[in-house]
Parts: C-alpha cells; sequence; structure tokens
C-alpha cells in the first residue's frame, strides 16, 4: 500500500524537474510523483536534450519548456519565471529517479501542521541511507560541503545539498536565483531563512540513479564558493542591523 498526498486546497502541486539527457530516469521519476500525489503540475525544464528525454516526459503528459540557459539553477529559475497558475507548494527533484515521491505526503504533512516551516528536505545520510547509492568520493564530498556549510553559514542542515525539497510558494514566487548550476541549493537554504521561515529534514531513501551521472567533482568548487559568498552576504547584513 502508499500513501497518495490529497490536497486541502483546490490548487496542484508543482513539481519541477530539471532535465538534461535524462531518458532512463525521467519516465519513472514523473510516474512515481503521479503515483504519490493526487493533483500534480508535473512541469520538465529540458536543458536541450540530445536523447529521448523529452519524448518521454511527453507521453508521461508533462509539460515541457526548453531551458534558455544552462545549468540547475537557471532551469529552477525559468520554472519559476514560467508559473501562471495558483500554486501552495512546490517540490524540486530530480530527473534520474534517485528521489522516492512517497515522502511528498509526509513533507505536506510538516507544511500544513507548521506555518513557521518553510521547507522540508530529504536527508540522505539518515540511517536508511543506501551505501550503493552514495559512492565514495561523492558521499565524502557531500559530508566536506555539508560541513563548511554548517560552520560558515549558520543554517545548520544534515543534507544542505538535496535535491528533493518542498517549498512554500510564496517563498519562490518572485525569486530571481544568482545562481546558475548545482549551488542552487545553498542559495535556496539563504532564502528560506531570510524570509523568515525554518527547515526541516526527514529521512529519506536514496535510490542509485539511472543514467550518466551530471554532478562532477569539479562543480565542489562552484558550491564551495557559494556556500563562501552567501555567508560573506549574511555576514554583510547582520553587520548593517547591527549598525542602525
Amino acid at each position: 500500500m502508499f500513501e497518495l498526498l490529497k490536497l486541502g486546497s483546490q490548487n496542484p502541486l508543482l513539481v519541477i524537474v530539471a532535465a538534461l539527457n535524462e531518458e532512463e530516469g525521467i519516465g519513472l521519476t514523473i510516474a512515481d510523483f503521479k503515483k504519490h500525489v493526487e493533483k500534480s503540475w508535473i512541469l520538465v525544464v529540458d536543458g536541450k536534450s540530445q536523447d529521448r528525454t523529452v519524448d518521454v516526459a511527453k507521453s508521461m503528459d508533462a509539460e515541457i519548456i526548453v531551458q534558455r540557459g544552462s545549468g540547475k539553477g537557471n532551469a529552477v529559475a525559468e520554472a519559476i519565471r514560467h508559473v501562471d497558475i495558483d500554486v501552495d507548494y512546490v517540490i524540486l527533484t530530480d530527473a534520474d529517479y534517485t528521489y522516492p515521491a512517497k515522502y511528498a505526503p509526509q513533507m505536506l504533512r510538516i507544511l500544513e501542521r507548521n506555518p513557521q516551516v518553510g521547507m522540508v528536505c530529504g536527508n540522505r545520510f539518515s540511517p536508511t541511507l543506501n551505501a550503493e547509492a552514495m559512492k565514495n568520493v561523492f558521499h565524502v564530498g557531500n559530508r566536506l560541503l555539508a560541513f563548511a556549510h554548517n560552520m560558515l553559514n549558520g543554517v545548520s542542515l544534515h543534507d544542505p545539498l538535496t535535491g528533493l525539497r518542498m517549498i512554500r510558494w510564496e517563498i519562490l514566487e518572485h525569486w530571481k536565483p544568482k545562481s546558475q548550476g548545482f549551488d542552487i541549493e545553498v542559495e535556496l537554504n539563504h532564502r528560506v531563512e531570510d524570509k523568515g521561515f525554518g527547515i526541516v529534514e526527514i529521512p529519506i531513501h536514496y535510490r542509485e540513479r539511472l543514467g550518466e551521472k551530471k554532478l562532477k567533482a569539479k562543480h565542489g568548487l562552484t558550491i564551495f564558493s557559494r556556500i563562501l559568498s552567501e555567508s560573506l552576504s549574511a555576514s554583510w547584513t547582520r553587520s548593517s542591523y547591527a549598525h542602525e
């Protein structure tokens, strides 16, 4: 038996999926969310894929927009600009079938019962971690970046770079992210706290990805640079308030 997410309002739950050459995982990802979310608007932002990603997504009745720029952060920004109907909550997830949709109902309950919480994140580094899915250098790199994020930014999370999140639309609406790539998660964490909301993490099981991994070791430098940038920005803001 699976739990179906039933929204209290008439507004759909927007699921944003950034995709680039993900024909192996995109269909299963969309089907998973359709199975667990009663009223879902699946919006796939395609980064000019050279495989059958778009064809598969269209066959699953997802809405497709072709990304004008490049990178995950840019894809999220384009999705936000595209929203022209009322939504209350947004899920951000990857197109490679790593993040199970079954956690969506639990995420929604937390947001609906706790108005001070702005975002619920899936924590991959929990006791339910699939060791085969989070391998060697990427696992170590994630842990090092998480340590830097928590030490420098003051936003304490076990898994600050997770790709599975449910967020209140009021936080994302009108947001113009500076991040172009995989550093979008760091900036989003600050966005939520800057808006005066808290962040809750829940343990999730992380599946082994389908298809080629897009996140490379070099992207760690971009993410670390964003951590430093957000840290300096937060310090400057606190300093400004202190002198008012």
